[in-house]
Parts: C-alpha cells; structure tokens; sequence
C-alpha cells in the first residue's frame, strides 16, 4: 500500500505518466499559442506606427493617436488572432452558478481593496528600484493617460480591455485548465494576465486582481460578472481618478512645494479649492475600500471562502509546478515578459 502511495505522488500508476505528459503539452501549448498572440499583437501596433513615423511623424506627438496606435491594431487584430488560436486547444467551462447583488457589492468592495491595497505595495517596489539605480522608474499607465481625452480613454479602459481581457485572461485560461485543478487555473490565469502589462507597477496588482476574478470565474462560470467588475475598477481608477487629477494641477503643485512658495500655493489653493475638495473626497473613498475591502478579504481568508475544490488530482502532488510551468511554451512566455518588465524598470 505505501508503495502504491508512493508511485501516485510520482506520477508512476499506471496511465498516470501518460496523463501528466498530457498535462505539460497542454500548458505548453497553452503557453506557445499566448507568445505567437504576443508576437501577433506587437506586430499589429509596430506596422501602423511604422507607417505613420514615416508619413506623418508629427502625429506621434498626439497622446491620443499613440494610444489608438497601440490599442486599435491589439483588439482588432492581434487579440481575435489569439482568441482563434487558443480556441483549438480542447477545455471544459466551469459550472455556472448564479451571485445575489450582495455578493457581488461584497466582491466589488473586495476588488477595490485588492487593487489599491497592491497598487501602494508595486509603487514602493518601483520607488526602491529608483532609488536604487538613481532614477525613477516610469509609471506607464500614468505617462500613458495623462494627457489623453477622457472619452477615448473610456472607451479603450472601460469597454475594450475589461471585455477582451476577462476574455483572453479569464475565460479561455480558465476553461482550458480547469479540468487540471480549479486552484491551478486560478494562478495560471493570474499570472499570465499580470505578465501581460510588461511593467513592474501594473503587474503586482494585475497579478492579485486576476486570481481574485480568475477564482469568481471558476466559482460562477460567468463571466459577466467578471467584465462587471473589470469595467468598475478601470472607470474608478483610471476614469475617474485622471479626470480629478487634471482639475488639481499636480505639476504646478509640484513646483510650487519645490520652491517653498507658500504665497503662491495660497493663490494655487483659491483657484483649485473645488477640485481639491473632490479630490480629498475621492482620496476617503479610496481609504474606505482599503479599509471595509481588507477586513472582508480577511473574514474570508479565515472562515476559508477562497478555497478551490479538491477534485480528483490528474497532475499528482509535487510535480505541478514542473508539469505547468517548466515546459516549452509556458516557459516562453514567462520569460519574455519577464525580460520586458525588468528592462522597463530601466529605462
């Protein structure tokens, strides 16, 4: 019987080599198949750039036409690419269950808590990094939005990427998975949706807030419920946020507190109260959420609410990490983002 025990923990039952082998072609198809998107996406936004540097360069000084530069090519054509290719690899879909509005309220206080609870926790990462190599590291997300039209911004963050992505990241992850362990389709899902962003800032809170809404997905099976959430966070956090910014003037404030100018930060105080006003309004929701959204991850972390079903183990005890991630594609993949984030860091 110890024997019997001992071949199972190895992988060495009969059929059970043959189901592991199978396992690791999957992640690594899996895994192969998200590169070539990758390659297909990068392709996509290099060609129009090319054309426009070449035609009409002076465009690329427009934030608003870089962004449709990079944003339009990815969903129109190197996403449905990838969603064509990931399609061919067998899956199942997790069982649907239905979530009460309550829930749902509870999930989404949860998911602001996730997101700007990691988001300080990547800033203090990146801020070390700085100080270390003697130069700040350049938040993308903010360089990115920071002048770009508030409508357009809202079309690609709060329709286009919470739709695609909980798609791609979620769903077609998920469902190619699931079938190996709901726990291992969670983190699988989590980190090559955090690996996606390429940089340091964005990935630690993509990564938490992906297995958060990859687990949702696998206990509902819905993923309306995930796009919800997605497009609540991105209109709060990028919408939102950016709009108050810009009626604050940080640039100005900035300088100001350089120089010690407190006559004229008085004056700058006159003209700006209102939004920084909403912005000190904002600033308390935010706390809140921190505040009402850990203490609900804790409550259910211990009466143990996030905690995936235990069913019958194709990838035996021991050897998950080398069946999905040490093989080929998943190899691949990870590799690559990880090179794009740790030369993001320096640039």
């Amino acid at each position: 019987m110890e024997e019997t025990y001992e071949a199972m923990d190895k992988g060495r039952l009969p059929g059970r080599e043959e189901e592991v082998k199978a396992a690791r072609k999957t992640f690594s198809r899996l895994g192969g198949v998200y590169v070539i998107g990758t390659i297909v996406i990068y392709a996509a936004q290099l060609v129009p750039t090319l054309l426009v540097r070449f035609l009409k360069p002076e465009w690329l000084t427009d934030a608003n036409i870089v962004l449709t530069l990079s944003m339009l090519p990815m969903y129109l054509i190197g996403m449905p690419v990838l969603i064509m290719l990931v399609k061919r690899i067998p899956g199942q879909v997790p069982e649907r269950h239905g979530m009460k509005a309550g829930h749902f309220i509870v999930a989404a206080i949860m998911c602001y808590a996730i997101v700007y609870i990691t988001n300080i926790l990547g800033n203090i990462i990146t801020a070390v990094i700085g100080m270390l190599k003697g130069s700040a590291v350049p938040n993308v997300l903010l360089d990115a939005t920071s002048s770009v039209n508030m409508w357009l911004m809202a079309v690609y963050m709060v329709i286009c990427a919470p739709i695609m992505e909980e798609y791609v990241f979620r769903k077609l992850i998920v469902d190619k998975t699931v079938r190996y362990g709901q726990g291992v389709a969670v983190m699988v899902s989590g980190l090559m949706f955090g690996l996606f962003h390429g940089n340091l800032n964005q990935f630690v809170y993509a990564f938490v807030l992906g297995l958060f809404l990859a687990f949702l997905y696998v206990k509902t099976g819905n993923l309306k419920i995930t796009i919800a959430l997605h497009m609540m966070i991105n209109f709060v956090g990028g919408i939102v946020s950016s709009w108050l910014m810009r009626m604050i003037d940080l640039t100005e404030y900035e300088e100001l507190m350089q120089k010690m100018d407190w006559k004229g930060m008085t004056v700058y105080v006159q003209h700006n109260l209102t939004g920084i006003l909403a912005y000190a309004a904002f600033s308390l929701f935010v706390f809140g959420m921190m505040i009402a959204g850990g203490i609900l991850l804790i409550v259910c972390l211990a009466k143990k609410k996030f905690v995936c079903d235990k069913e019958k183990a194709v990838i035996p005890r021991g050897q998950k990490f080398r069946t999905v991630i040490l093989n080929v594609g998943m190899l691949i993949y990870v590799l690559f983002w990880t090179v794009m984030i740790i030369a993001q860091l320096f640039m």
